[in-house]
This record gives C-alpha cells, sequence and structure tokens, in this order.
C-alpha cells in the first residue's frame, strides 16, 4: 500500500478555483495574448522557412495556443456551456489569425521549397494521436497540481501546435493542398486529444461540475465526444499502418538490395526505393546485365516478402554495345569504357586489400595464441612479374622473444601453409 500511495494525487492537487482561473485567463485571445501568438506565428514559420529545429522550439515555447484547447476540455468536463462556447470562439479564432500569418508569411517569402520540417508535418498518425494524448495529461495534471515544475513548455514542445499551422498555411500560400490538410489534420488531432486528456483528467480529478437538466443530454454530449474522438482517431490508425509497412518495405527492399543485386563487372550507381507504388528502380554500370539474369533477380523477390513490387533495372553505360554510333561518340563511349575498367581495378584492388588486411589480423591473433613468446607477426601476399612466374607470392615475417628452434620454425611454417590452403610460404624468422 506505501508503494501506491506514491501515486496518488490527491494531497498535491490545487484548489478548484484557482484552477479555473488560471485555464480562463488562458482562453481569451486580445492584446497581449493575441500579439504574442502572431509573433510565434512568425517565429515557427521562419524555423519551417530555413528548415531550423531550434528556431521551432522556440516558438512553441512563446505561443500560448494551448489555452482555449484546454478550455475545451475543461469546459465540457464541467459541463460549464459558457466557457465550453468561449473556448471554442477563442479556439477558432486563435486558429483563424495562425492560419492568416503563416499563409501571408509563405506568400511573401522567397524560398518555398518544402524542408524537412514542413514535410514532417503533412503525414500524421497513430502515433501523432498517443503524443498528444500523453502531452495533454501530463499538462492539464501540471495546471491541476501545487508543483507545477517546467511540464508546460515540455508539453508545448511535444505536442506540437504551432507547427502544423504554419505548415497548413504553406500549403495554402503554396497551393499545394495536400500539405494543407496532412499539417491541419495533424492540429485537429492535437486539439482533439489535448482536451481529451483535460476531460478524463479534471473528471479522475473529480472537480466538482454542473449536472445537466436532463439525462439525456448527459449521455448525448458523451455521445458526441466519443463520436469527435472516434472520427478523429480512426484516420490516423489507418496512416499508422500504412506508416508501419512502407518502413517494412523499405528495410527489406534495402536488405534486398545489398544481398541479391549483385552482378559481375556491373556495379550499382544509383538506387530507388518507392515505399508508396512499391517500386524499386537500380541503375547499373558496366558490362550490362543480360535479361535472363534479370529475370532472376526477380523470381527472388518473394523471398524478402516483397510479392507486387516492381523490379526495374537500368543499365547506365549499355549504350556502349551500340555500334551505329558516330566516331566522336565512339571516343567518348572509350574513354568512358577506359575509365570504368580503372574503376573496376581499383574496386577490386580495395576489396583484396580489406581482405587481406582481415586475414592478416586474424591469423595474427591465432598465431599468437599458438605460440605466445611470439611479438611481431607480419602476412602478406605480393605478386612479382617475371618471365617464369606471375603467381602471388606468400611474405611472413615473425619476431620472436626467444631463440627459435628448428623444430618451432617447422611447425609454423606447416600450419601457416596448412591455414592459407597454399603449397609455399617465405618465412623470415628474427
Amino acid at each position: 500500500m506505501q508503494f501506491l500511495d506514491n501515486f496518488r494525487l490527491g494531497q498535491e492537487k490545487e484548489d478548484f478555483q484557482t484552477v479555473s482561473q488560471n485555464i480562463q485567463n488562458g482562453i481569451e485571445f486580445k492584446g497581449t495574448n493575441l500579439w504574442i501568438l502572431v509573433f510565434a506565428i512568425f517565429i515557427a514559420s521562419l524555423g519551417l522557412n530555413v528548415n531550423s529545429t531550434a528556431v521551432i522550439i522556440g516558438a512553441m515555447l512563446v505561443s500560448p495556443l494551448m489555452g482555449p484547447i484546454i478550455g475545451l476540455g475543461f469546459s465540457m468536463s464541467i459541463n460549464d456551456l459558457s466557457l465550453l462556447k468561449k473556448s471554442f470562439l477563442s479556439y477558432l479564432f486563435a486558429a483563424l489569425v495562425s492560419l492568416a500569418t503563416s499563409t501571408l508569411f509563405f506568400l511573401i517569402s522567397p524560398i518555398n521549397e518544402a524542408h524537412s520540417e514542413i514535410l514532417a508535418r503533412t503525414s500524421p498518425n497513430i502515433y501523432d494521436v498517443l503524443i498528444a494524448l500523453f502531452g495533454g495529461l501530463a499538462g492539464i495534471l501540471a495546471i491541476s497540481s501545487k508543483l507545477k515544475g517546467n511540464v508546460i513548455p515540455g508539453v508545448a514542445i511535444a505536442t506540437a501546435l504551432m507547427p502544423p499551422l504554419c505548415t497548413a498555411g504553406y500549403g495554402l500560400a503554396t497551393l499545394q493542398f495536400t500539405y494543407f490538410f496532412g499539417a491541419f489534420y495533424l492540429f485537429l488531432i492535437n486539439t482533439v486529444f489535448i482536451a481529451l486528456a483535460t476531460f478524463i483528467t479534471i473528471r479522475f480529478l473529480k472537480f466538482p461540475h454542473k449536472h445537466l437538466q436532463r439525462n439525456e443530454d448527459e449521455i448525448k454530449a458523451k455521445q458526441i465526444i466519443l463520436g469527435i474522438v472516434l472520427i478523429t482517431v480512426l484516420p490516423s490508425i489507418y496512416f499508422g499502418y500504412t506508416m508501419i509497412q512502407q518502413n517494412k518495405f523499405q528495410k527489406e527492399a534495402t536488405r534486398f538490395i545489398e544481398t541479391e543485386a549483385i552482378f559481375p563487372n556491373n556495379f550499382l550507381l544509383k538506387k530507388n526505393i518507392d515505399t508508396k507504388s512499391r517500386i524499386i528502380t537500380l541503375t547499373f554500370g558496366g558490362q550490362g546485365i543480360e535479361d535472363k539474369e534479370i529475370l532472376i533477380l526477380k523470381k527472388k523477390l518473394s523471398t524478402y516478402k516483397l510479392e507486387n513490387t516492381s523490379l526495374n533495372i537500368q543499365q547506365g553505360f549499355s549504350y556502349l554495345k551500340d555500334k551505329t554510333i558516330d566516331n566522336k561518340t565512339n571516343s567518348l563511349t572509350l574513354a568512358l569504357a577506359d575509365k570504368e575498367q580503372q574503376i573496376q581495378q581499383l574496386q577490386r584492388l580495395n576489396d583484396s586489400l580489406l581482405l587481406q588486411n582481415q586475414l592478416n589480423k586474424q591469423i595474427q591473433k591465432e598465431v599468437k595464441t599458438l605460440y605466445p613468446y611470439i611479438q611481431l607477426f607480419l602476412l602478406q601476399q605480393v605478386r612479382i612479374e617475371s618471365v617464369s612466374t606471375h603467381s602471388p607470392i606468400w611474405i611472413a615475417i615473425i619476431q620472436s622473444g626467444k631463440k627459435w628452434e628448428t623444430i618451432d620454425k617447422s611447425k609454423i611454417e606447416e600450419w601457416l601453409k596448412a591455414r592459407l590452403n597454399i603449397g609455399k610460404i617465405n618465412i623470415y624468422f628474427e
């Protein structure tokens, strides 16, 4: 029981009149509050315009937009219809002013590109619902408690009311209505679930509330709240499911490309994974890929759960085989082919060096485990070009902390030949 007492809220609950007065003070938008809202909109719009996360966070801290939203939930919870009307009108006025201000900003701004901070607020999903709900719960608990701390600024950042409205203004200013509807829907999600969190918390804390004259009105009010919540949350569940499926597709497509899309004498120049249309486009450079190889690759899609996926293979240098090109083009293609060959040689050399380095480190560990007295071990494969031979030669340099015995040298040499699967190795014992 003592453990459960840590979760009780009764002792820290603020007086109802104080809570009610604090919430009502944040509802109205006139004078100082209205100007702060306008300035916050400009700050957030600038942050979106220059793709600055820090500036956007600053705007969220400044914005007083949460006041009327908490007022909506609070008034519904205590059944105060006059306060509900006042909160709704104030909320509507603040939203219109914010939307008009951000639209005006993006109309006159010379930068019209949609950066990541804008795009991040155009596809809301069920996770945004959860953020708004838990953020709202934290916010109203802080308002209802004597120990307010620094919760409200954190809630303002987490729920992010200001950036969606500015993004909606960007969509209107640039006539990109997909951005407008996506961002405005995110704003509505935050509104509904912050208000719902307020409603639930006020009822849970058992603050006094008015009873409607008829029991039917109480039931109808709850049905309206439930309807609004369902209408808001259902599309977000669909969008959340779609996002999860697209992430799975992205992951499997990347694994498929890294594992299967490997062709001798060809290298991947570019890859494009369209998660919405389920299209994978790969551009290769090299000697060219035969149709049967492409067909085999496509059949492997199902192994990676990529059914109903379109795989497009583009070959960047396939035109080099064309025999009808003129002399100037032929010179260019020959030069490109030469460069391509050089790149392949360098790639093979780099791969060889990496493998050699890994092998050297592994054998070095094994040698020192078998022969702890070895202080230095170097292994290298070299190629000596001569008339008699072109095959690589293995050379090892081994330094010991004690005198070498013939039997030790022989054992080490035989072990290295067996380990490397070679017939001869030149070892220099020091």
